[in-house]
């Protein structure tokens, strides 16, 4: 009777022989070391971007509470601020009208014209030379409101700017011959067949005004 078999039983007798049994395998755990891997991963990486978030937080605190600007090369005198309305400080001067004498002459055929605008002219200021009827070139020859004529210097001051502004549409000119070639403030005002009356004054103004207002900014300011 085989060990195997109860007492008392009868039945089919066994008999093990061999020296091999089967054995049980341990379950497979490769799949819980990858997610174990995964996670490992993922949280050193969660943890790398927090510091360098820390990081930056800190940063910027040092620097005044925003980060520090990059310099673009250019000296701090050139990033000042351009003034106001993008001009610069200088401005153009022009003589006073009072410093300006004017030679008034009537190319036209209405009489009395001449000293009429004289009168006009002195009000604003104008010192007022010689008063007549045009040199006999220019009689009946200025189709325009009025001829201005002055030197070089003259137009160089500003002088002739400042009469021109008295009158739309004046023409300008050279002077005429035998006058003083180095005078800047002295002008002849040649009154025209077109002419009506001087630019209202307080229009006159206001274009001396823009003459004398600082010019527009030069070239692009550079940015800082």
């Amino acid at each position: 009777m085989s060990m195997l078999t109860p007492p008392g039983m009868g039945g089919k007798k066994f008999r093990v022989t061999g020296d091999r049994y089967p054995r049980m395998r341990p379950r497979r755990r490769r799949g819980r070391l990858v997610l174990a891997v995964l996670a490992s991963v993922t949280v050193l990486a969660l943890l790398g971007y927090g510091t360098l978030q820390l990081i930056d937080v800190f940063s910027a605190d040092d620097g005044g509470g925003s980060a520090p600007r990059a310099r673009s090369g250019v000296g701090d005198e050139d990033c000042a601020p351009p003034a106001r309305d993008g001009r610069p400080a200088d401005t153009t001067e022009l003589p006073d009208p009072a410093a300006i004498t004017v030679n008034v002459y009537n190319a036209t055929r209405r009489s009395g014209l001449a000293q009429e605008t004289a009168d006009a002219l002195a009000e604003r200021g104008f010192a007022i030379g010689e008063v007549g009827n045009a040199p006999e070139d220019l009689d009946g020859q200025v189709d325009s409101p009025g001829l201005l004529l002055g030197t070089a210097a003259a137009a160089e001051s500003g002088a002739l700017s400042v009469l021109a502004a008295q009158l739309d549409g004046a023409e300008t000119g050279e002077p005429r011959s035998g006058q003083d070639a180095g005078a800047d403030s002295v002008l002849d005002f040649v009154i025209g067949e077109s002419f009506t009356e001087l630019t209202a004054a307080d229009e006159a103004e206001r274009r001396l005004a823009e003459l004398t207002a600082p010019q527009s900014a030069s070239p692009t300011t550079p940015s800082c």
